[in-house]
């Protein structure tokens, strides 16, 4: 059973729509690159999934008992939030804070989680230090750790390379990559590199004047393929 199902989806704001009809559906351990142009629609398909904005028409379905507080996420990030005054200890134990309810404070459980996180992405040495004092190469692993926080199945990023330099970019990508083929976690990354999209993706939504969804392979192959992708000279 698939992860989570879109059914003729249609995304915008105040009812005016700007994304219609979209379907398309994630199948548990895929690795899903959303890309297209700028303004297409993607951060707001991110939104939708995360139920921060309801969908104008169509509805999202979720599988293998997921639901939206299960669902790790990794936004853009502000400069003022790369500025954030706490502990790298403190940022990724908020990760748990939708497993509390209504407590007050983490229990037992939530630390050891977070606990883990931090010792997956080596970030362990960091633990003590103020996260506005990191590179943003390790600010990224910070959050990235806060996000596992909150899922075992699944991670969505939403331009998580966004003013990396190329070393950490590519640091970053590959600690997704294990994530997804080591520990079996579903990937759904709106990106605009499409040479790593090519390069890591199983699957690829292009969005914008023409829709795609498919597997990497195929998408190569088709006519937004050929005029995006590296091969076929992006024409933008």
């Amino acid at each position: 059973m698939a992860l989570l199902t879109c059914q003729n989806l249609s995304l915008g704001y105040e009812g005016k729509i700007i994304l219609p009809d979209l379907n398309f559906s994630v199948e548990p351990g895929s690795y899903l690159c959303i890309v297209g142009e700028n303004g297409s629609g993607k951060s707001t398909l991110m939104k939708t999934l995360l139920g921060l904005m309801p969908p104008v028409s169509g509805q999202i379905l979720t599988g293998d008992g997921l639901t939206q507080n299960q669902i790790g996420y990794l936004p853009q990030q502000t400069d003022a939030q790369k500025d954030f005054p706490a502990s790298v200890w403190e940022i990724v134990l908020s990760g748990c804070q939708s497993r509390c309810g209504l407590r007050p404070f983490y229990n037992k459980t939530e630390k050891e989680r977070a606990r883990a996180a931090i010792e997956r992405l080596h970030i362990g040495s960091l633990s003590g230090r103020c996260y506005r004092e990191l590179s943003g190469g390790q600010q990224q692993r910070v959050l990235l750790a806060r996000a596992l926080c909150a899922t075992k199945s699944l991670l969505l990023l939403d331009e998580p390379v966004t003013g990396l330099d190329p070393k950490a970019s590519a640091d970053f990508y590959q600690m997704i990559e294990e994530l997804n083929r080591e520990d079996k976690i579903t990937i759904i990354m709106v990106s605009h590199d499409m040479q790593a999209a090519l390069q890591y993706a199983s699957h690829i939504l292009h969005i914008g004047h023409s829709v795609f969804f498919g597997t990497k392979e195929e998408y190569q192959k088709s006519d937004a393929g050929r005029f995006f992708t590296p091969e076929g000279g992006d024409k933008r």
